[in-house]
């Protein structure tokens, strides 16, 4: 396996998740926050929630984010649309899995994506916690990258970019905290030329707080000449350099 800590430029890369019918004014001002600073985003789609309801919106507007040049990940199947609001019953969907189990759950995942007509070979567990067995799986089923809470990881070469996943908290108590951890980290991060994941649920979007910090948090990474990149691209851009 090899370990890759980071470069002489630091890159920035912003996910969104939570897409769904009753959110997408809250990801479309998201989206038009990004693309007036020139910065490409991920959006992460679970199938079986984000088109459960009016598909036809949604899917319409992921594609017109794909024509723009986001990127499209797959963010499990079927777990909660937004966890963080409900009581928690389980483990997060692919952290304990063993392989046989992922891989049956990942095959009914890519028939829901197949009726969608989406397709994507880069793959984002839900809270970003994946077991090896599911590891296991991805591979078996075509994925070529797998991002964790820890990394990102290319799947056809065992690649690792170090890089830990930034977002929010939970609770109004810890909300100020977070938003000042998330752009102070960023602001080290890109001075230190380190990879910065910034990650936003449509949950966040939803109060004042954690939107303008993840604003402000792009904002300074930025300004330290940062490179905004999305997931896959990055693994172009590996494979590219490599060649």
């Amino acid at each position: 396996m090899h370990v890759v800590m980071g470069g002489v430029s630091a890159r920035l890369m912003v996910s969104l998740s939570g897409i769904n019918a009753w959110t997408l004014d809250r990801a479309s001002d998201l989206s038009m926050e990004l693309a007036s600073r020139g910065v490409p985003f991920s959006m992460l789609f679970a199938p079986r929630i984000a088109g459960a309801d009016q598909p036809g919106m949604v899917l319409s507007w992921v594609r017109e984010q794909r024509a723009a040049g986001n990127a499209l990940l797959q963010h499990g199947y079927d777990h909660p649309a937004d966890a963080r609001t409900r009581t928690v019953r389980r483990r997060a969907e692919f952290a304990s899995l063993p392989a046989h189990e992922a891989k049956l759950r990942l095959t009914a995942s890519a028939a829901a994506m197949e009726r969608l007509n989406l397709t994507t070979d880069a793959f984002v567990p839900p809270r970003w916690i994946v077991s090896p067995g599911a590891m296991v799986a991805l591979r078996h089923k075509g994925f070529t990258m797998c991002a964790d809470l820890m990394g990102i990881r290319d799947l056809r070469t065992e690649t690792v970019h170090r890089g830990r996943v930034q977002g929010f908290g939970f609770g109004e108590r810890t909300e100020p905290w977070w938003c000042f951890a998330l752009v102070m980290g960023t602001a080290r991060a890109a001075r230190r030329g380190h990879l910065i994941r910034l990650a936003v649920d449509t949950t966040d979007l939803s109060r004042s707080g954690p939107r303008q910090a993840l604003l402000d948090a792009v904002d300074i990474a930025l300004h330290h000449d940062a490179v905004p990149i999305t997931y896959p691209a990055l693994l172009t851009r590996q494979t590219a350099q490599a060649a």
